[in-house]
Formats: C-alpha cells, sequence, structure tokens
C-alpha cells in the first residue's frame, strides 16, 4: 500500500511523515522546505504477528507495509506553477490513497501561507490545484481520442465519457463523484488515474490539549469530518508534534506515554486503520518456524488470488487451504492441537479468507 501525503506549508505534513517513518524529512516553520519527494517504508503494527512468532519461535517476523510519500507543501495555483508547481502532483499519481493533512490548531508561532487558519477552505485550496492537475492529464488524452473518434467506434464512446469528466472537473467537483456507466467506463477511470479519484483520508492535525477527547470539542475538527463523510472519504485526529516525540519511543516508553495522554492508540495506528478501511484492505497470516508473516489483501479475496500473493506457484497450482482463526491458535498453542479440536478448516479455490485467518496452502505444479 502507498499513500501520499499532501496540504498547504506548515500544516505538519513533514511533522507527521518524520514520525511516521523516522525519515527525518526536513521540516522547518516555512513554505516549501520539502522540495523532493520524501519516501519512507512503515511496517503496519499487529499484535497477532509477534504472538505467532513467539509460538512458533519464528526466526524471522514480517509484517505488513505501508509506503509514504510526502510532497512539498501545495499552494493557491500549484497547477499551474506557483510555489513550487505541478512538479510534485506527479509524484502522487501512483498511490492507491491521498492523506490530506488539515491545519486545525491556532497558534502564533506557525505562519500560515493564507494568513488564517480555515479547515475548509484549506482543503479547497488542495482540491481544486488537484482538479486543474486532473484537467491538464484529461486535455492531453482528449486531444488524442478525438483525432482517433472519427474512424473508431471506441475512441468516440470515450471522447463522450471524456468530455463529461471534464464538464464535472470544470465544475470544481472531484472525479471520484461522477457517475459512472458501466465496467467500461470503470477501466478507464482506473487508467487515467486521476488524483481526484483516489480515496481521501483527512488527517486534523491539531495541538495537544486537543487529543484527549480525539478533538471532539475542537469545532474546526468537526468541520473536517463532516466534509469527510459527506464525500465517503475517511477522517482522524493526529497531532503531529506529539507523534513525532513518540516516535522516539521504545515500545514500553510509548505505551506509558499514550497512557499519560488517555490515549488508546498511537497516530500511526489511527491511519493503518482508516488505510485498511478506505481501500477495502485486511491480512492473513503465515507463520511458522522460518518465518511469520502478515499478507495484506482486499476484503472477498479467495483463498487462490491470497495464495497468489505469496507467489504465483502457489495460485497456479492451488489445491486446498488449511485455516484457521489466529485466536483459536494462539489458544491452542500448535496447529496440531487446533486441529485435533476440529478447529481447521480444509478449504477450497471458493473459501473467501478472513481477517485473521492463519493459512497453510497446499500447492502443486
Amino acid at each position: 500500500m502507498k499513500l501520499g501525503i499532501i496540504g498547504l506549508p506548515n500544516v505538519g505534513k513533514s511533522s507527521l511523515f518524520n514520525s511516521l517513518t523516522k525519515a527525518g524529512a526536513e521540516s522547518a516553520n516555512y513554505p516549501f522546505c520539502t522540495i523532493d519527494p520524501n519516501v519512507g517504508i512503515v511496517t503496519v503494527p499487529d499484535e497477532r504477528l509477534e504472538l505467532l512468532g513467539k509460538m512458533y519461535h519464528s526466526k524471522k517476523v514480517t509484517p505488513a507495509v505501508i509506503e509514504f510519500v510526502d510532497i512539498a507543501g501545495l499552494v493557491k495555483g500549484a497547477s499551474k506553477g506557483e510555489g513550487l508547481g505541478n512538479q510534485f502532483l506527479s509524484n502522487i499519481r501512483e498511490v492507491d490513497a491521498i492523506v490530506h493533512v488539515v491545519r486545525c490548531f491556532a497558534d502564533d508561532n506557525v505562519v500560515h501561507v493564507d494568513g488564517s487558519v480555515n479547515p475548509l477552505r484549506d482543503i479547497e485550496t488542495i482540491n481544486l490545484e488537484l482538479i486543474f492537475s486532473d484537467l491538464e492529464v484529461l486535455e492531453r488524452r482528449l486531444a488524442k481520442v478525438i483525432k482517433a473518434a472519427r474512424m473508431d467506434k471506441t475512441a468516440a464512446k470515450e471522447q463522450d465519457f471524456l468530455e463529461r469528466i471534464k464538464a464535472h472537473l470544470e465544475s470544481g467537483k472531484p472525479a471520484k463523484s461522477i457517475e459512472i456507466a458501466d465496467e467500461d467506463e470503470q477501466a478507464l477511470m482506473r487508467e487515467y488515474n486521476f488524483l481526484t479519484w483516489k480515496p481521501v483520508i483527512y488527517a486534523a492535525n491539531v495541538s495537544e490539549e486537543d487529543l484527549g477527547d480525539d478533538g471532539a470539542s475542537n469545532t474546526m475538527v468537526e468541520e473536517v469530518r463532516r466534509f469527510a463523510k459527506a464525500e465517503s472519504s475517511e477522517a482522524f485526529v493526529i497531532c503531529a508534534q506529539i507523534e513525532q516525540e513518540i516516535s522516539e519511543l521504545d515500545e514500553d516508553e510509548k505505551a506509558m506515554f499514550l497512557e499519560d495522554l488517555g490515549l488508546k492508540e498511537s497516530g500511526l495506528e489511527k491511519l493503518v486503520k482508516a488505510s485498511y478501511s478506505l481501500l477495502g484492505l485486511m491480512s492473513f497470516l503465515t507463520a511458522g518456524e522460518d518465518e511469520t508473516r502478515a499478507w495484506t489483501i482486499r476484503i472477498g479475496t479467495k483463498a487462490p488470488q491470497a495464495a497468489g500473493k505469496i507467489h504465483s506457484d502457489f495460485e497456479r497450482g492451488f489445491i486446498k487451504a488449511e485455516v484457521v482463526n489466529y485466536k483459536d491458535l494462539l489458544e491452542q498453542g500448535s496447529l496440531a492441537a487446533a486441529r485435533e479440536k476440529g478447529l481447521v478448516g480444509i478449504e477450497g479455490k471458493d473459501y473467501v479468507v478472513r481477517d485473521g485467518d492463519v493459512i497453510l496452502f497446499r500447492f502443486n505444479v
């Protein structure tokens, strides 16, 4: 999974990126201090893996990972070259989802590029730049399709679709809110890779004081949540400054620090949940002496396709899957004991994998 972090300058993007990845992206109180996309790989926290790894005395425990791309702060006119310009928008074309960091705290010591804090205005500024960037991509595609449409019915149909999208974007609406007529249009949308077609997670960046009640008393956070809900996006509350402090601690210290703040989970854990929920993802597990590992798949994936995540041969030669819930496996202490209790299912090609399944695939090629 690959997530792109965007937002206006000085909203806490790079601070959040630093805390998530510990990659040390430069962070400072002036616009455009990030001049190149920073990329960091983050492991997905998963207690199930650690417990299974200990049970199997695994030589290696391999969690799922998320790749984060942090780009320079966007400003009004970025799509036309303002600030550091449209070059950065291309860096997030390939991400699975966008994390849009929105400033929801007042601080006279932290400059706001527009002179005041207004989350909905800030969201609109960024969204319009994404729309303008998509219109540029669309115009280039449309120019090619118009030439082909004179002699080709398929191209003529695509021309109609592109012109419909163009009118939609020009009205200030994102691509993801357009009505899709059929599977052909759905496939074209995936191919176009529009920024405003991508799922969005809004990260409401608050002060430490607003963390305790998850931003419930912060009217700016409520505005962001309502906006996110209206467009079927996810939203969560984070304090990028606190996250940076947490990222410097070991696991025990982190747990104590979170408890002192009255928090049940870190910002990373909130973001992982929001990402998996938004993208319809989950994890199944494999466990053994050599390695215990989490594999990320889409909800609704069947056993052979899940096997293919491990190796294409597993899918090609799939015979059956031995499946046990991780809780049952941990309670019984071994796969053999779980088998004796009838807790291990022998599943075929139509089995839909569930979150937390521990699977042993049988295959022959």
